[in-house]
């Protein structure tokens, strides 16, 4: 089958001809449609340091996807041959006590799809069965590949009530933009959304920010404040940039008892103003993928009862091709200028 490898501990990937992975008693084999492309992926392209410390080649790459079940294993019975699912691509230990007390996500023996075992960037993937969500049989494919980054905004979006809330989001990348449709769909009263790429902004606007903030154009949130008639601050803040200058102009314009959750990762660690913090009594949460599988729960059901959130969600898919284009669907990845690539594998 094809697959895109990473052959060697170095930069670049390769498409190759691999064997098919062998689908185990507990597992399911899914013919791959369609696969989106993540930021982590641009880091094993690159092979910068987390990337050496993760992956142990060759390995196939890719965790973001969606596919039809072709085989399952002996002991499994809640998926079918046949079944149009998505992928939760973290895969957990079942044995330590998070995942004993059913919170899986927290699980300190979690690897990674397309990072520590082979991925979805491929004609066929073996994941757990009960990693394998199982959608609508009329679901568009290209919904389907966005489920994993959906998660991780889902996750971040309502991690806090936000009905009647000023929001700020500071980041308009893929995740950053279907946030906005989210908390726009929960009932947010304002948002805005920060980022230093027009293009970007633009599908920010798209998908239901009241203002956008251009700081490539010197605008900030104190500015965002005065256009938009506050006088408070901003209540809740959901940070996807990873950015500490980001993040410290969201600390100057949040409201006394504000609240944080923080998904962006940052390259290296950073200084903030813990004072401001704690006597502003300033709630930050780190946030990680999603919750299994509450998380998964809700976009089903957030997507089944409003098609106008279902549109804001593919609008963030600005690349679409086949898998042999991969150089080209990274390329619109790394530029940081659109949204998503999604390559079909079909």
């Amino acid at each position: 089958m094809r697959a895109l490898v990473k052959t060697t501990n170095g930069p670049g990937l390769e498409l190759i001809d691999v064997p098919e992975p062998v689908c185990g008693d507990r597992d399911v084999k899914i013919r791959v449609l369609r696969a989106g492309l993540c930021g982590t992926d641009l880091h094993l392209l690159a092979w910068d340091d987390w990337a050496a410390a993760m992956v142990t080649a060759p390995m196939t790459i890719g965790h973001e996807f969606f596919g039809e079940v072709v085989e399952v294993g002996a002991d499994v019975d809640h998926v079918e041959v046949g079944d149009r699912v998505s992928g939760e691509g973290h895969i957990v230990c079942g044995a330590c006590r998070n995942c004993r007390a059913g919170r899986r996500q927290l699980c300190i023996h979690t690897i990674g799809v397309g990072v520590n075992r082979d991925g979805a960037f491929a004609d066929y993937v073996v994941i757990p069965a009960t990693n394998a969500w199982v959608q609508p049989a009329d679901l568009d494919p290209d919904l389907g590949a966005l489920f994993d980054p959906l998660g991780n905004a889902t996750h971040t979006a309502l991690q806090w009530p936000v009905v009647g809330e000023d929001v700020v989001i500071t980041g308009a990348g893929p995740i950053g933009i279907m946030a906005t449709a989210i908390v726009r769909h929960a009932g947010a009263r304002r948002i805005a959304v920060t980022d230093l790429r027009p293009e970007r902004l633009e599908l920010a606007s798209r998908a239901g920010a009241d203002l956008t903030v251009d700081l490539s154009q010197g605008q900030d949130l104190a500015w965002a404040q005065e256009k938009l008639g506050m006088l408070e601050g901003f209540d809740i803040g959901l940070e996807m940039s990873g950015a500490p200058a980001a993040v410290r102009d969201m600390l100057e314009n949040l409201n006394h008892g504000a609240r944080v959750a923080m998904l962006g990762l940052p390259q290296t660690s950073y200084e903030i103003d813990w004072g401001k913090v704690i006597t502003h009594m300033i709630t930050l949460r780190g946030i990680y993928g999603r919750e299994m599988f509450e998380t998964w729960y809700l976009m089903g059901s957030m997507l089944a009862s409003s098609p106008s959130l279902t549109d804001a969600v593919q609008s963030v898919i600005t690349w679409r091709g086949p898998a042999e284009d991969w150089e080209e669907a990274f390329a619109h990845t790394r530029s940081g200028t659109g949204g998503k690539a999604v390559l079909d594998w079909s």
